[in-house]
C-alpha cells in the first residue's frame, strides 16, 4: 500500500517539475536544467504512469503526443462570445478611435492602453475547470466553434493545467471555470521545415504560416499535429468564474504568465494615444524582423471596468482595435491563368500578370495556390487583382478589384486533363489538389528522375538535373525505368562527360539495382510517401509485387498509414504507366524486395527500437542493424525516451550519456548478441 502510495506521489511531483520547467522555458525564457535533464524527468512520469494507468489525468504533461485519431470533429459553445475586431490602417484612425473612448466614458476618466503583435494564426478560445484544460474550440462563427481539444493538447507550451509558483497544483482554483483566449501559430523557421517535409513526401506546399496551423488543427490524427510544433501566446481572459482576477489587463497577462501561460513578452503598457502612436510606428519598421507571422498591433483598453462601461456592437468591442499594417500592394491585369505540373503531379494555377514592382522586385505571377481557392476569389482572365507581397516570399493575389470588371473577363475552367501530357487528372484523396495520373508525363519527367537518382532515393552518383535535362532532350530517357537501359556509347556522346565520367556514372546506375525496396519506394515519387513511410511500407510488405497488389484497404492496416496515404499509393500502381514504368526496372535487375523485412521475428526484438553507438568487435554497424532488423528490430540514429536499447561499442560518443540520461538499457556486443540468439 505504502508503495502505491510512494509512487502516486513520485508521479505528482514530476508532473509538477515537468509544469515547472515548462513555464521557466516557454514563458520566462529563462531554462534552469538542460534538455537532458528534462528528458530524463519526463522519461521517469511515462514510465510510473505506463506501469500505473489508473493514475493518467488528461492535464498530465506526457499527453501532448496525440491520441487515437478521430473519426470528426465536433462543435461547441463559447462561454462568452468570440467578438471579431474593427481594424485601422493609419494615425488618423488611431487617433479616432481614442477620441471615441474618451466621448464613451467622459473626459475626466484617465485611459491607459495595452498593446500587443497581433499573431497571424488561428483564434482559439481555452475553457479551463478546476484549472484544467477542459474545451479548445476556435472561433467559428463567434457563438460556436470546431472542438480541437485533441488536437490544442498537442501544443508544445499550451499549459494543460493553470498551476501556482514552482509548478504545484493552484488550490484556489478548484470549483472555477475560466475562458482564456489565445492564438496558435506557427513559426516562420517550422513553417519551412513543414514545407521541406512536404516537398520531400511530393505533397503540396503550404501557402503560409497561417494555412499551416488551420490545417494542422484540422487534421483527425492529433499526433500529426503534434508533429507540426505549433505555438501558443495567451492574450485575454474573456471570462472567469469563481476566482478573482486583477481589473488591469496589464495585471491579467502577469496572471497568465504565473499560471503558466505563455504571453507575448513584446506587449507594452501605454500611458496616452501619443505612445500608442509611437509603439505603431516601431513595429511598423521591424514586423518583420520576428520570428513569427504578425499582420498588426492589437490596442486595447486596460481597465476591464472600463471595458464593460464600453461594451460592443454586434461584431466588436468598442474598447479594442487592430492596427494593420499596411502591406506592400500593386494592382495589375491579370493576362493569363498558366497550370504548373510538379514532381508528385500536383496541378497548381498560376496567375500571370502585368509586371510590378513588390518589396524590390518586379514581379508578374502568383500562385492561385489550388483549384478551390481560384474559384474562392474567383479570379478571371482579364481581372484587375491586389497583389502584395507582405511578410510572404511568394507573392499572392489579395483579391479580385470587381468594380473594374467590364463583363469581358474569362472565368478559368478546372482543367480535365493534365496540360502537359493530355493525360487524365484525379482529385487528391482527402485533399483538394488535382493531379495528374501520369508519371511519364513530360512536366513531371526531369523532376521526377532527379528525384529518382538523389542520395535519399536510388543514389546515381553524377545524375543531377543538367544531365538529367540532356538525356530528356535527346530522347534517350522517358521515364525512371529508362535509365537502366543506357548505354556506355550514349552517356559518352553527352556535353562535358568524358570516357571515366561515363564510366563511373554507367558504374552508379548499376550499383543502384542493389538498393532495398525502401529507397525504391521513395524514389518513385508517389503522393505522400516520403522517406519515412516509405520505410514503414518496405517493413510490412515483403516485396513489390505485395504492395502493387494491395488496394487502399490493405494499406490502412499499415501502421502509420492513413486513408489518404493509402488511396495515393493504390492509386499510384492502378496506373498503366505506373506498370509500365515498373516492369522495365524489374526487368533491368533492380532490387524489389525488402532486404530489412524480418526474416523471423524474436520477441525480444520485434517492435524494440536500437541505438548504436562505437565500434563494435565482430561485425559492422550496417551488418548489427540488417541482423536487427531482420528479427523485427527497428535501428535509428539518435536516442530518444522511445528508444529500448543502446549497444555500446569501442569509444561510445554522446548518444550514451544521453541513454543514461534517460534510463535506457545498455547491451555490450555479446548482450545483443544473446538477445539476438546468436549466429
Amino acid at each position: 500500500m505504502r508503495k502505491g502510495r510512494g509512487t502516486e506521489q513520485r508521479i505528482e511531483q514530476l508532473r509538477r517539475k515537468i509544469r515547472y520547467h515548462n513555464y521557466l522555458y516557454y514563458v520566462k525564457g529563462a531554462p534552469e536544467i538542460s534538455d537532458r535533464e528534462f528528458d530524463a524527468l519526463m522519461e521517469e512520469l511515462q514510465r510510473l504512469e505506463r506501469d500505473r494507468p489508473d493514475l493518467v489525468t488528461p492535464d498530465s504533461p506526457t499527453q501532448k503526443v496525440g491520441g487515437e485519431p478521430l473519426a470528426e470533429f465536433g462543435t461547441a459553445l463559447h462561454l462568452t462570445p468570440m467578438l471579431s475586431i474593427d481594424n485601422t490602417y493609419n494615425e488618423q484612425e488611431v487617433r479616432e478611435f481614442d477620441r471615441r473612448i474618451r466621448r464613451l466614458l467622459g473626459e475626466e476618466d484617465r485611459v491607459s492602453y495595452v498593446v500587443e503583435p497581433k499573431i497571424d494564426g488561428v483564434a482559439i478560445n481555452l475553457i479551463y475547470r478546476d484549472g484544467v484544460l477542459s474545451e479548445a474550440i476556435t472561433r467559428g462563427d463567434g457563438v460556436r466553434g470546431d472542438d480541437v481539444t485533441q488536437n490544442a493538447r498537442t501544443v508544445r507550451d499550451l499549459p494543460l493545467r493553470l498551476h501556482g509558483p514552482a509548478g504545484r497544483v493552484d488550490s484556489s482554483l478548484n470549483g472555477t471555470v475560466m475562458e482564456v483566449r489565445g492564438e496558435i501559430y506557427m513559426s516562420f523557421q517550422t513553417f519551412e521545415q513543414a514545407n521541406r517535409e512536404r516537398q520531400q513526401a511530393g505533397e503540396a506546399l503550404f501557402a503560409n504560416p497561417r494555412n499551416a496551423t488551420a490545417g494542422s488543427l484540422k487534421l483527425l490524427d492529433s499526433k500529426i499535429t503534434a508533429s507540426r510544433r505549433l505555438r501558443v501566446f495567451t492574450y485575454e481572459i474573456a471570462s472567469c468564474e469563481g476566482v478573482e482576477v486583477p481589473d488591469s489587463h496589464w495585471e491579467r497577462l502577469r496572471w497568465l504568465r504565473e499560471h503558466g501561460c505563455p504571453t507575448n513578452p513584446r506587449a507594452e503598457r501605454c500611458a496616452s494615444v501619443e505612445e500608442v502612436l509611437e509603439r505603431c510606428a516601431y513595429w511598423q519598421e521591424r514586423i518583420r524582423e520576428l520570428e513569427y507571422p504578425v499582420d498588426g498591433l492589437v490596442v486595447k483598453v486596460e481597465s476591464w471596468g472600463q471595458r464593460q462601461r464600453l461594451g460592443a456592437t454586434s461584431k466588436a468591442p468598442r474598447w479594442l482595435m487592430a492596427y494593420k499594417f499596411a502591406a506592400e500592394q500593386q494592382v495589375s491585369r491579370v493576362q493569363s491563368i498558366d497550370v504548373y505540373v510538379g514532381k508528385s503531379g500536383a496541378l497548381t494555377p498560376v496567375a500571370v500578370f502585368e509586371p510590378v514592382h513588390l518589396s524590390g522586385t518586379m514581379v508578374k505571377h502568383a500562385s492561385l495556390h489550388n483549384f478551390d481557392e481560384l474559384e474562392r476569389k474567383d479570379v478571371r482572365v482579364g481581372d484587375y487583382v491586389l497583389v502584395e507581397k507582405a511578410g510572404e516570399i511568394i507573392p499572392q493575389v489579395v483579391k479580385v478589384i470587381t468594380e473594374k470588371r467590364t463583363g469581358s473577363e474569362r472565368r478559368f475552367q478546372r482543367p480535365k486533363e493534365c496540360p502537359s501530357c493530355a493525360g487524365p487528372v484525379y482529385q487528391d484523396a482527402g485533399g483538394v489538389y488535382l493531379r495528374c495520373a501520369d508519371p511519364a508525363c513530360p512536366a513531371q519527367r526531369v523532376e521526377r528522375i532527379v528525384h529518382f537518382a538523389s542520395r535519399g532515393a536510388m543514389d546515381i552518383e553524377g545524375m543531377g538535373e543538367a544531365l538529367v535535362k540532356q538525356l530528356v532532350d535527346k530522347g534517350l530517357v522517358k521515364d525512371c525505368g529508362d535509365v537502366y537501359y543506357l548505354t556506355m556509347e550514349q552517356v559518352e556522346s553527352l556535353e562535358r562527360m568524358g570516357e571515366k565520367s561515363a564510366q563511373n556514372l554507367m558504374n552508379g546506375i548499376e550499383a543502384s539495382k542493389a538498393r532495398d525496396l525502401s529507397r525504391l519506394l521513395y524514389a518513385l515519387g508517389i503522393p505522400h510517401v516520403g522517406a519515412h513511410i516509405a520505410e514503414v511500407l518496405s517493413r510490412d510488405f515483403a516485396d513489390l509485387e505485395g504492395l502493387r497488389n494491395a488496394d487502399a484497404q490493405d494499406l490502412q492496416r499499415v501502421e502509420e498509414v492513413g486513408p489518404v496515404v493509402a488511396e495515393a499509393v493504390a492509386q499510384f500502381f492502378r496506373q498503366d504507366a505506373t506498370a509500365e514504368v515498373l516492369d522495365k526496372l524489374i526487368r533491368a535487375g533492380v532490387n524489389t524486395r525488402s532486404q530489412k523485412r524480418a526474416v523471423r521475428e524474436s520477441p525480444n526484438v520485434a517492435g524494440k527500437t536500437f541505438v548504436l553507438t562505437g565500434a563494435l568487435s565482430h561485425r559492422t554497424r550496417d551488418e548489427a542493424r540488417q541482423w536487427i532488423e531482420s528479427q523485427g528490430g527497428r535501428v535509428t540514429d539518435s536516442v530518444s525516451r522511445k528508444t529500448d536499447y543502446v549497444v555500446v561499442g569501442a569509444d561510445p560518443g554522446s548518444k550514451l550519456d544521453k541513454a543514461r540520461a534517460l534510463g535506457v538499457k545498455e547491451l555490450t556486443e555479446a548482450q545483443l548478441e544473446a538477445l539476438l540468439g546468436g549466429r
